[in-house]
């Protein structure tokens, strides 16, 4: 959480409420890796606005990511943190 917090310029907090609401809303889901926590991002949802509503995220993903984001064929992009 704290890498995380840090790259992106806030407080470890906001980044796990943040986190929070998008495994909420399935943009992302978490699971146990020992004593840290995996986020596996889900690249094909769509927005929830209406006006962006047709578009799916990983095309927002692909803006921000060296590669674009995983298909069927490649294992989920995941982003790790250590437990709170």
């Amino acid at each position: 959480m704290k890498d995380i917090a840090e790259k992106v310029g806030i407080t470890p907090r906001s980044t796990l409420q943040i986190l929070k609401d998008l495994e909420a809303g399935g943009y992302l889901h978490r699971s146990r890796d020992g004593r840290r926590t995996r986020y596996v991002i889900e690249p094909h949802q769509h927005f929830r606005h209406p006006a962006t509503a047709t578009r799916e995220v990983d095309g927002l993903i692909s803006l921000f990511a060296a590669r674009p984001p995983s298909t069927a064929a490649e294992p989920p992009q995941d982003i790790s943190s250590p437990p709170p």
